[in-house]
């Protein structure tokens, strides 16, 4: 009992430590950010954090994650409320949702200007492909299936796009006027994807 009451401290302090990060990151960006900031605004000792964490590099490391699984479930929400059988349809609405999760200030910063200087772009991708690769394949693999794109080799298209889409989304990020940009952003991407159909 005291063992699972101590685990569950551990979570809450390692969250608290997590949702102070990804405010602060947000707000002024990872250069900006000290640990001891971080520290007084989860409330929590500086011995907390180097439990929990190398240095500040892994604390951002793992809110750029947490920030990418926010970008997929929110991708999922919308192809579930989109609630299409036509696979087609599917990965195009999975694209704009994607442009979407672009343009939030949190994504923008943290995951499309911070994450790939911090981590370097190896590493940057990497995570990324982690948790989106799976997402494209399957996308892919259902409109290639139901006649709607030519026959091509799934896993090779799959990463291809997915460094294009990596692509868009620094445009936007890196635009002088990110919500001008990404309309011009997105009609290329579609007419990348138009070619691919039957």
């Amino acid at each position: 009992m005291r063992e699972r009451a101590r685990a569950e401290r551990a979570d809450a302090t390692r969250a608290l430590l997590l949702g102070a990060a990804q405010e602060l990151f947000a707000e002024r960006g990872y250069a900006a950010v000290g640990t001891e900031e971080v520290v007084r605004r989860a409330g929590v000792t500086r011995g907390a954090l180097y439990h929990h964490f190398r240095d500040k590099r892994d604390l951002f490391r793992t809110v750029y994650e947490q920030v990418e699984e926010g970008v997929i479930a929110a991708i999922a929400r919308e192809l579930e409320e989109a609630d299409s059988s036509d696979p087609w349809e599917m990965l195009v609405t999975g694209v704009r949702s994607f442009l979407d999760q672009c343009a939030d200030p949190v994504v923008m910063r943290i995951s499309l200007r911070d994450a790939p200087a911090v981590l370097g772009r190896e590493e940057w991708r990497a995570i990324g492909e982690r948790y989106a690769l799976g997402m494209v394949t399957v996308a892919l693999r259902g409109a290639i299936d139901a006649g709607s794109m030519r026959r091509v080799d799934v896993d090779t298209l799959a990463q291809l796009l997915l460094s294009a889409f990596s692509e868009a989304a620094l445009l936007i990020a890196a635009a002088d006027d990110p919500p001008r940009a990404r309309p011009r952003v997105e009609q290329t991407l579609m007419a990348l994807l138009d070619g691919l159909r039957t």
